[in-house]
């Protein structure tokens, strides 16, 4: 190291650009919660934006306040299946804003939910 001399940089110089948005880290935020998946879906969760943050990190997706006792949480996954899944493990009563995709995903799965639960209750009472 006593023998290295630094050298100033050479080339042309690079005038910066503007940001591609005023908040940055909700930009970046959205593009590896979001923009990176083939679905995305826009949810309103009916919890205060403060309590959905404690569980929900901005990798997983981006929360925006939507009234004192809601808020609407930006989020894409491989699938709208995987979507679904997603959003019931977060443990709170939901809307799905968007795509109409997901909802009928959500349907499926609670006629599925269903029909399994129908043939538990078959089984108990059989046995």
């Amino acid at each position: 190291m006593d023998r290295v001399t630094p050298k100033p940089p050479h080339g042309p110089r690079f005038v910066p650009r503007e940001p591609p948005a005023g908040d940055l880290a909700s930009y970046v935020s959205r593009g590896v919660s979001t923009r990176a998946y083939a679905s995305q879906a826009a949810i309103r969760l009916l919890v205060p934006v403060e309590e959905a943050a404690e569980r929900i990190s901005p990798s997983t997706g981006a929360l925006r306040a939507d009234g004192p006792d809601a808020c609407v949480l930006s989020t894409g996954a491989a699938s709208f299946d995987a979507l679904m899944v997603h959003v019931l493990l977060l443990g709170f009563e939901f809307e799905v804003l968007e795509p109409a995709g997901l909802v009928e995903e959500i349907a499926t799965a609670r006629d599925r939910l269903s029909r399994a639960l129908s043939r538990a209750g078959e089984a108990d009472a059989a046995s």
